[in-house]
């Protein structure tokens, strides 16, 4: 498990296609620093299990369910990632539960830019966008995000200074996609309701 609140900005290293899997190696000195076989980090908010440590880096398995549901398998050397430790129990919540688990894919639409936020609009499918709700969370990127507006196919967030900085949600441009991981307690609703 995971709280949405990025440790460090890391970067690709390498991949080593495997055919219907894969291997990454990145760059992450913090998340590196205790990191040992069988670790959980989210690596742009996909929870992936650290198989070898090589001092600032590291490297995880990726199978072919993670290359189909998220955009691990479009990054490339040198691209920057969004980097998170699993929380231990004794640590503070600072985000949200985020499973590491990416439900969708949404594309950048439009950013607005102020001189202190951007307020950036995501298009996604309207399976995934009716588990949104306004001032719910959302992980974007692994990324905990408050949303502040969503219609049937679009949500928006509302990025402090902070995530722009230390995030890459600073720098992503309309076109580009993210990962979205939708809050787990609006799926257990959706699933006992229709249960009944």
């Amino acid at each position: 498990m995971f709280t949405g609140i990025v440790e460090e900005l890391g970067s690709v290293v390498s991949w080593s296609d495997l055919g219907t899997a894969g291997q990454l190696t990145l760059h992450g000195p913090t998340v590196s620093s205790d990191a040992r076989h069988g670790d959980s980090i989210a690596v742009n908010g996909v929870c992936l299990t650290v198989i070898r440590t090589d001092g600032e880096r590291f490297t995880v398995d990726v199978m072919a369910e993670t290359l189909k549901r998220s955009t691990v398998g479009e990054l490339q050397p040198g691209d920057p990632v969004n980097l998170e430790r699993a929380v231990r129990a004794s640590d503070r919540l600072g985000g949200h539960i985020v499973q590491g688990h990416v439900d969708d894919t949404a594309t950048l639409l439009r950013r607005e830019s102020d001189e202190h936020w951007d307020i950036v609009r995501f298009q996604l499918a309207a399976d995934t966008a009716r588990y949104l709700a306004e001032k719910g969370s959302v992980a974007v990127d692994g990324v905990s995000l408050t949303v502040s507006g969503v219609g049937a196919d679009w949500f928006e967030v509302s990025l402090i200074p902070t995530t722009l900085g230390l995030t890459t949600l600073g720098k992503k441009e309309p076109g580009q996609r993210v990962n979205i991981e939708v809050d787990v307690i609006a799926k257990y609703v959706e699933r006992l309701v229709s249960a009944r």
